[in-house]
């Protein structure tokens, strides 16, 4: 052959997928002068091979001993590519045919169908001759027949397996079929076992015939046995239950001894090194006690064990129990007896975290270099999907029959359809699972060894992509890379840890746990009075909206039935749980069929009890969510709960109000913007993710940005085009100047205009336009916004809106000392920029004044004893009073903003219109002791939060402090309070501001 005819066929070869392509060239040749093939219908039928050069070796030898059989498959179309794919798949069954040449015949019918249950159990009790459950052949030549048998089931499956268009559609029934093998071979086995034991029927017996014929033993299948979902190498775990025929005269202890012989010789038969070599490990060690424990127990010694001593990882693996082989009556007497103790596993004591636990404790068990490389164990693997499913099913099964499968995939099913997990999470876990037990599939069947590691090298990997079929070219074709195959596992591994951590640690699955049995009925009599108990003040109503919620067959009203008792323990624990669940089915109703909303109540790490939680202690919440439905996804990560930055929110309302054509449509889409975001703020607040000091910037923010948007807007209304160099601005002043907004607070301000070039008489009109409409447009019934310009010069008594030059004439020659003083919260929020400005620079030196005059000091300590007495409103405590009473906000601001007049001009820092910075500005610079300022800061802080959760407590404002202790406790759970502390929230206030108000008397009047 020449140079160049050499080079073309190896590049025949190379195409074909063969790596070896000297030594597999050769061995083609033989094979073809063996078998008589053409050589080319070889290479292409090599070239459906996972490992061609495996394929070609392997089949090869089988030759080399007898040629007829494989002639024969290889004449035949579907055969052969059976022959191909079978030997290029699995080294461990070429090996097999090489022992055993004749079995290459099965093929010639395989492929088309998986052998059935029955059919694998006839073909193994032929094997051993099996006879009223006793084996014909006890020599060891019966467990080489029982193997090899097993082994010819096994090439079938394979070919089935291997020959299928989509592998992954068709794993659960190649698991399903595998083992129904393992059954029918501990079937055949403990025939042989029987005849092994029993006297006068082998030469080893050592107990009579007729004893070991009234003993029985049933075979439980553990595992993946047991959920018919088994590997093609795997250990077959189970568990043995012994037993006295009826009528029998054996004692039961005799019964025991020749169970446990059985069982030995029966593991045996399957396990132990024999001329054909062993099929898998028999795995007993799920007994009660494990390996320390009898190897056979009665039923009674089972349940005895279950019921005092188990762990819950035992019943975890009891849940995929089911008769594998022996006494098919016994087992199913085990079965039905052991599973009303696994669905009541899930009530003990910490079961959920001890299932938690376990998992990690596998995971932490996995040696540092396998963990990426583990499809099983690892993070991502199987175990991930198989712990997530069951906790799912144990949880829940305990009161719902209908997800009670020991399969997988079954279960899977199951939850979906009972609303336990969603449609999305249950697909990519099923599919993600298939996909795994393939790869498994494809490692373990390369040398019929249990194996859960994926390989290293690029032909190893290359080898597999090409056994799974998910990346062949064309039909006929195997193909895939190295690359494509880790592609696809990490995307999987990905995956299914994503979904395995959200729903496996989900903590609605201990909540679920947790609940009593009985409290999952949710109507009738024992209901009403349950309800009560628990603190619902009226459970008939209650009731009623529980049957709206939960009524029907629909998809919602399945997972309402599954989420509503946790969420009634939780509404009772809350502070008012009737108000609770009616803002729950108001929100429910609005939301109507959307998907997101119960799958993340469901699924969400804490959304569901941070609801609960929210709409039990908030009024506030309550109210503007059930007009916000959509708020409730925010839940589902805290960053949604963080306010959003002035920028964001201002370029949001240009926008929208850039798509509005009408003035009205805009007003509303601002108001929406508001309502939105002081829901946002608030429920942040609720949940502990925002601080007072994010709370009243995230307010203040949101105001400026309502008060800019709707003044945009008003200006467009009101000023002709020919006027737009018209200038108006807004001035915040007091709480608001200070951006120390509480929810429901008023905004405080100022209104001034500028208008050089435009008649005075009509620019005034347009500033005072520009105020009403204002005022009109700002109005929300829901959560009112309103403008309050009494801190103007004058008072109510002076212009609503001022020139700049109007408030430079009037401040230099009429202000009084409270005027001044109240523009230290002076902060331009809205409007011209550049009138924005000036008025700043110019009320600086009002209320920064060079020297204060001491007359005005005097009047400011005379107003704010006025004040004091004058303001507090009648029949309420002053002791109570956040603002106005003793130590509270007022002796806080007035105290401070003395401070700032009398130093403001020579202390930077005291430039500030913010509480807090001033009063940290007055210790820096010494003004202030330290302890001073930690009393003041406490009390201001303390009355802030305090009025804040009142008003999200009730929906509604007030400046006293509750004397209702259930309020308190109210306001105290929102402070982080724990429950019952009303007194502790009281005491708490009276104490903090004693002390501020003993500092407010020993620094103020000596100001």
């Amino acid at each position: 052959m020449t140079p160049l005819a050499r080079a073309s066929r190896r590049s025949v070869l190379a195409r074909a997928g063969f790596a070896d392509l000297s030594g597999s060239s050769d061995a083609l040749d033989e094979l073809a002068a063996l078998t008589h093939a053409d050589r080319d219908a070889l290479i292409a039928g090599a070239a459906r091979a996972a490992d061609p050069d495996a394929a070609v070796r392997g089949i090869l030898q089988v030759a080399r001993r007898d040629a007829a059989p494989v002639a024969e498959m290889l004449a035949e179309a579907r055969p052969a590519a059976h022959l191909w794919r079978v030997t290029g798949a699995s080294q461990g069954l070429a090996e097999f045919l090489l022992r055993h040449p004749d079995a290459v015949r099965e093929l010639r019918d395989a492929g088309s169908r998986l052998p059935t249950r029955d059919e694998m159990t006839s073909d193994l009790r032929a094997a051993v001759g099996w006879d009223d459950h006793v084996a014909s052949r006890d020599g060891e030549e019966a467990w080489v027949a029982l193997r090899v048998a097993y082994r010819r089931a096994l090439l079938r499956i394979a070919a089935y397996d291997l020959a299928a268009p989509d592998p992954v559609e068709v794993v659960a029934e190649v698991s399903a079929a595998l083992a129904d093998a393992a059954g029918a071979a501990l079937d055949a086995a403990l025939a042989v076992a029987r005849a092994r034991v029993s006297e006068g029927v082998g030469a080893r017996g050592l107990f009579p015939a007729g004893e070991v014929a009234q003993t029985r033993l049933a075979i439980i299948g553990m595992g993946k046995a047991g959920a018919r979902e088994l590997n093609y190498v795997s250990d077959v775990d189970v568990i043995f239950v012994a037993g006295v025929a009826d009528d029998a005269s054996l004692s039961e202890s005799r019964a025991i001894d020749i169970a446990t012989r059985l069982a030995v010789q029966t593991m045996r038969g399957i396990s132990s090194f024999e001329t054909e070599p062993p099929l898998w490990e028999v795995d007993a060690n799920l007994r009660p006690e494990g390996k320390q424990g009898a190897l056979v127990r009665t039923l009674d010694s089972h349940l005895a064990y279950y019921g005092r001593w188990a762990h819950s990882w035992e019943f975890q693996a009891l849940l995929k129990a089911r008769p594998l082989a022996g006494d098919p009556a016994l087992a199913r007497a085990y079965v039905e007896a052991v599973a009303p103790l696994v669905w009541a596993s899930s009530s003990r004591d910490g079961f959920v975290g001890s299932v938690q636990a376990m998992r990690q404790r596998v995971s932490d068990n996995i040696a540092p270099g396998e963990v990426d490389r583990q499809l099983k164990l690892g993070p991502g693997g199987l175990r991930d999907i198989e712990f997530t499913v069951q906790l799912l099913q144990l949880v829940h099964g305990a009161s719902d029959s209908s997800v009670r499968a020991g399969g997988t995939l079954a279960a899977l099913d199951q939850l979906v359809d009972g609303g336990y997990i969603g449609r999305a999470d249950a697909a990519a876990f099923a599919t993600d699972y298939r996909i795994l037990r393939v790869l498994e599939h494809r490692l373990q069947l390369q040398q019929l060894r249990r194996t859960h590691l994926m390989p290293e090298g690029d032909e190893h990997l290359r080898v597999l992509a090409r056994a799974t079929a998910f990346y062949d070219p064309a039909a006929g074709v195997a193909g895939g890379t190295a690359v494509d195959v880790r592609a696809t596992w990490e995307r999987v591994r990905s995956e299914v840890r994503d979904i395995h951590v959200r729903l496996f640690y989900r903590p609605l699955l201990s909540a679920v746990a947790a609940t009593e049995y009985d409290a999952r009925a949710l109507t009738g009599t024992e209901a009403h009075d349950r309800l009560a108990a628990i603190g619902f003040r009226d459970a008939g109503s209650a009731l009623r909206h529980i049957a709206a919620l939960t009524r029907g067959v629909s998809r919602k009203a399945t997972v309402q039935r599954t989420l509503m008792p946790v969420m009634l323990r939780w509404f009772a624990e809350g502070v008012d749980p009737d108000y609770g669940l009616v803002a729950f089915r108001r929100v429910s109703e609005r939301l109507g069929t959307s998907p997101w909303f119960l799958r993340m109540l469901r699924d969400s790490s804490g959304a569901a009890e941070s609801l609960t939680t929210l709409l039990s202690g908030s009024r506030y919440v309550g109210e503007l969510m059930e007009w916000i439905p959509e708020s409730v996804a925010w839940l589902d990560g805290g960053e949604q709960l963080r306010p959003r930055a002035y920028e964001v929110l201002d370029q949001e309302a240009r926008a929208i109000q850039s798509r509005r054509t009408s003035f009205d449509d805009a007003m509303r889409a601002v108001r929406g913007i508001r309502r939105r975001e002081l829901l946002r703020t608030a429920m942040g607040s609720m949940t502990g993710d925002l601080t007072i000091k994010d709370v009243t910037t995230a307010l203040t923010t949101i105001t400026d940005v309502a008060l800019q948007a709707t003044l945009r807007a008003v200006r467009r209304e009101v000023v002709p085009e020919e006027h737009q160099h018209f200038e108006f601005s807004i001035i915040g002043m007091g709480r608001y100047g200070g951006a120390e907004v509480g929810f429901g607070s008023d905004a405080d301000v100022l209104f001034v205009y500028r208008a050089p070039d435009i008649d005075p008489q009509v620019a005034d009109r347009y500033a005072r336009k520009i105020v009403s409409t204002l005022r009109d447009a700002a109005e929300d019934h829901r959560v009112p916004l309103e403008l309050d310009a009494d801190l103007r010069p004058e008072g109510r008594n002076g212009p609503i809106v001022r020139t700049l030059d109007a408030y430079r004439a009037y401040y230099a020659r009429w202000s009084v000392s409270w005027e001044a003083q109240a523009l230290l919260r002076a902060r331009a929020v809205a409007g011209t920029r550049a009138l924005c400005a000036d008025f700043m620079a110019m009320v600086d030196a009002v209320r920064y004044p060079a020297q204060v005059r001491p007359e005005d000091v005097r009047e400011i300590k005379r107003i704010k004893a006025r004040v004091e007495n004058e303001r507090m409103p009648k029949g309420v405590d002053p002791s109570r009073h956040l603002k106005l009473g003793p130590g509270g906000l007022s002796d806080v601001e007035w105290l401070v903003q003395l401070i700032q007049l009398e130093h403001g001009h020579r202390v930077e820092g005291l430039r500030t219109p913010r509480t807090l910075h001033a009063l940290q500005a007055a210790y820096d610079a010494g003004l202030l002791a330290e302890e001073h300022a930690q009393q003041l800061g406490a009390s201001w802080r303390l009355a802030t939060r305090l009025r804040s959760a009142h008003t999200l407590l009730t929906g509604a404002t007030s400046d006293a402090l509750p004397t209702d202790y259930g309020e308190l406790d109210g306001i105290g759970r929102i402070l982080e309070y724990p429950p019952g502390s009303g007194p502790l929230v009281e005491e708490t206030w009276l104490r903090t501001a004693r002390r501020a108000r003993r500092t407010y008397e020993r620094v103020f009047y000596d100001l």
